[in-house]
């Protein structure tokens, strides 16, 4: 696939380029902290790529007119007590993680169901566009501290000045802009204002150090200009744990503040509950009157398991009444499999020994760098053949996206032209409880592309970098 400009440029012109760029990125905010050289009070620019990345006009308009349905499918999912229970059965048992995340649902379902009904869901669905079938394909649909959705904002303007900087101006009108950081603050704002204690705060969730700042900072800064009566306050589970406590009402305190909203940045990962005091944390934020995003159900709703199951012919069905809805989103499915000990799951676990590089074995993460690929597959699950914990995997067919070329900039390296892949994001928010949705929207996108040689491909593990869509017509991205 053919970038959005000729490369390589001239040494002289590229040099040029990335130096402002480079300025841009730190006098905008396009920053993280190192992890190898973490220091409170500095920051570096965050990996980028120089240009905006090819993706097909049609299919990218087709992922943002198909989020709000999106949203209303797993909204209605994590609002089917029976569909998650009976999905994630055998998950459960196997998964710690997942079994404690389930053990606190059904807690709540046990005392009678939420104190708060209404919740709030700041989701992203990820694909990647499949040369083989023409078309976008779901990677995950995340429902968990989204992320990136604030710096990519800013970054789509890097990206209108950088083309425009070398002398392609004719390019920007297919530079869709990204409203991601108004829209998913709003998100925020709307929750609080339906909460209506002009007292209360929005806590953010965080983890004990945090890395990508700028993209929670930046959510922080926008709910501020958009709504100047409301405080965020930061928090980790371990603050909760400790100072955290329930009034008679259920309503949520700490140090002194009423929570309206809480917005969870960590949660999502086995090592973020390191003590029982943390999982007592989960549990009572989830008892309290606290709007959350995510909600219990919410978060599990968002496993890889329901995303496999939902994939099974009938079962989209259940959840949306629109032939022409349940039809785009069967379309937008690549092969999901169980790996249970039943029949299916041994057809699938002999389709993967056999050709392994056709797959990705998938466990029930979020956070990148747990998926197996490739020749890993066959000895890792070999080694788990005949033990429950296959449960707790599924696999997907591998999908094969177009590759092009682009400069990845990254602090304290020259710029390097390489061959990369893209995974397009895009983000939405629901707000609503189990018997209707009062606000579904689609608010942004994002776009991260990695090295096309690599499998994972972290931001800050060197291996991607944060990019912005440049639209083109169908034909200009995979050869036939």
């Amino acid at each position: 696939m053919d970038p959005c400009i000729p490369l390589p440029i001239p040494n002289e012109q590229l040099e040029d380029l990335v130096e402002k760029t480079k300025d841009y990125a730190l006098m905008h905010g396009i920053c993280m902290r190192q992890k190898d050289k973490f220091d409170r009070d500095a920051l570096h620019f965050a990996p980028f790529v120089l240009f905006p990345t090819p993706f097909p006009r049609d299919e990218y308009r087709k992922s943002v007119e198909l989020q709000t349905v999106l949203n209303e499918l797993m909204h209605k999912v994590a609002h089917d007590y029976d569909f998650l229970k009976e999905t994630l059965k055998h998950t459960i048992k196997v998964d710690e993680f997942t079994g404690r995340l389930w053990n606190i649902y059904e807690t709540i379902m046990s005392e009678g169901g939420p104190t708060q009904e209404v919740e709030v869901g700041l989701f992203r669905s990820d694909y990647f566009c499949c040369c083989g079938s023409k078309g976008i394909k779901q990677v995950e649909f995340n429902t968990i501290a989204s992320s990136f959705g604030c710096v990519t904002s800013k970054l789509v303007q890097l990206h209108k000045y950088v083309v425009a900087e070398a002398g392609h101006s004719e390019l920007l009108k297919d530079i869709p802009d990204n409203g991601a950081l108004e829209g998913l603050a709003g998100g925020l704002v709307e929750a609080w204002k339906i909460y209506n204690k002009p007292k209360s705060v929005i806590l953010f969730l965080v983890e004990d150090v945090t890395y990508n700042v700028c993209d929670q900072k930046f959510h922080e800064f926008e709910i501020r200009k958009q709504c100047p009566e409301v405080f965020v306050i930061r928090k980790t589970l371990t603050e909760l744990a400790t100072r955290a406590q329930l009034s008679q009402d259920k309503s949520l305190w700490i140090d002194g503040h009423e929570v309206g909203v809480v917005y969870m940045r960590c949660g999502y990962h086995p090592d973020q509950y390191p003590t029982e005091k943390e999982w007592e944390a989960r549990l009572l934020m989830e008892r309290s009157l606290a709007i959350k995003c995510p909600s219990i159900n919410y978060h599990l709703a968002g496993t890889k398991k329901v995303q496999q199951e939902l994939a099974k012919p009938g079962q989209v069905e259940k959840f949306l009444g629109y032939k022409a809805q349940i039809e785009s989103v069967r379309d937008i499915f690549t092969g999901l499999y169980s790996l249970d000990h039943d029949e299916a799951g041994d057809k699938s676990y002999d389709a993967a020994i056999a050709n392994p590089d056709r797959f990705v074995l998938k466990p029930q993460r979020e956070g990148g760098g747990n998926n197996v690929y490739g020749e890993d597959i066959k000895p890792f699950l070999e080694k788990i053949k005949d033990s429950e914990e296959r449960n707790a995997y599924i696999l997907m067919d591998r999908i094969q996206p177009p590759v092009t070329t682009n400069y990845m900039v990254r602090p304290g390296q020259d710029a390097k032209l390489v061959n990369v892949i893209s995974e397009l994001g895009i983000f939405g928010y629901v707000i609503g409880d189990k018997n209707r949705i009062i606000t579904n929207k689609q608010v942004g996108q994002m776009l991260r592309t990695k090295l096309s040689h690599v499998d994972e491909g972290g931001v800050a593990a060197g291996l991607g970098a944060l990019d912005s869509v440049y639209l083109v017509d169908a034909g200009s991205c995979c050869s036939t």
